[in-house]
């Protein structure tokens, strides 16, 4: 096997597809009201590029994170706003700001960690909102049937490079609109040596 290639196979029966990382960095997603404490009224959130998943995108605007023991500067914005606040973060993240967030999937969000959120001058304090994503596929619910996997199912991706390893409890997140693709974040992708866009396998059981 050519190393300096990372690629990824889903294994169902016979049936052997290819499947890209995307490499979550630690973001923000915001509902209508904080968003306006932040920012204002009578502003709205600007896209700066489209992400993979349908109508989603990366936006200008960005804030910094805050807690009693650390802050990190410059976290990006995730549109659309939501119904609900959320920060994503890794667990190197949160050493710096002295945090242990539980690992949930998007909108679990009972437990989490509170932290302060700044633009500004404008500081706002929201509790159990931070989280260290879980990692995850993205896939429609008709291609659940086309492979034959089913929603909140758990499967493996191994990662094929210098420094390559078998991911577990990876969940099968179907929605209605989606691209086909397997969401780790930045600790898993550093610790693996892979990139966003990358691939590397899936294995399913």
């Amino acid at each position: 096997m050519n190393l300096k290639y990372k690629y990824a196979i889903m294994i169902i029966g016979d049936l052997k597809m290819n499947i890209r990382i995307g490499v979550s960095a630690r973001h923000i997603h915001l509902c209508e009201s904080d968003f306006k404490k932040l920012f204002g009224s009578d502003k709205a959130l600007t896209k700066h590029v489209d992400l993979t998943q349908p109508g989603q995108y990366a936006c200008n605007e960005k804030v910094n994170l805050i807690t009693e023991k650390g802050k990190i500067e410059n976290v990006r914005i995730l549109g659309p706003l939501r119904d609900y606040t959320q920060v994503e973060i890794s667990k190197t993240d949160s050493y710096s700001l002295g945090l242990n967030p539980p690992v949930r999937k998007s909108g679990d969000l009972k437990g989490a960690e509170n932290i302060k959120i700044e633009y500004l001058g404008n500081i706002i304090e929201v509790k159990e909102c931070c989280i260290i994503a879980d990692r995850h596929i993205h896939i429609t619910y008709d291609d659940l049937d086309k492979y034959n996997l089913k929603d909140n199912q758990i499967v493996k991706l191994k990662i094929s490079s210098e420094k390559g390893a078998i991911l577990e409890n990876v969940k099968v997140k179907a929605s209605k609109e989606a691209f086909f693709e397997a969401h780790i974040d930045l600790d898993d992708a550093n610790a693996n040596l892979v990139k966003n866009g990358d691939y590397g396998e899936i294995i399913y059981e």
